[in-house]
């Protein structure tokens, strides 16, 4: 029994100060919370600061070009695209691929405006709760 009380012992009293070490060393949650929040927003108020930057300088690719505005475009498979384009009033009829873009037509009238989408009128809607009611009763 003094054998192993000899031996734990000096393994005991040096573990003593390497706890007390740790303890000292135990992270305040207040301030190291307040560094990562604000460490947070920084790197937020970075990337948007970057992004507005980016916006406001030429050559960027966020705006389109003057006098190029895309018209229509149909989706013709997995990768292929026919377009119209209007470039200072004229409108090109464009097919474009995984390989490339060609001309395909130069369109002597311009495309009518699109029709704008309308939603449909709410008020002439058939009640749900009738309309599942009917639904049940033909069921059963």
């Amino acid at each position: 029994m003094s054998l192993l009380a000899g031996f734990i012992a000096p393994v005991v009293s040096a573990a003593a100060p390497a706890a007390g070490k740790l303890a000292s060393h135990a992270p305040a949650s207040a301030p190291s919370l307040f560094g990562a929040v604000f460490a947070l927003f920084a790197v937020l108020a970075l990337v948007v600061g970057l992004g507005w930057l980016l916006k406001r300088l030429p050559g960027s690719g966020f705006r389109p070009p003057e006098g190029m505005k895309l018209v229509t475009s149909l989706t013709v498979g997995a990768k292929e695209r026919v377009v119209v384009v209007e470039i200072n009033g004229q409108q090109l009829l464009l097919g474009v691929t995984a390989g490339g873009i060609s001309k395909l037509h130069t369109l002597e009238e311009p495309l009518p405006p699109p029709t704008p989408v309308r939603l449909p009128e709410l008020k002439h809607l058939p009640n749900f709760a009738q309309l599942l009611q009917q639904r049940l009763r033909k069921d059963t």
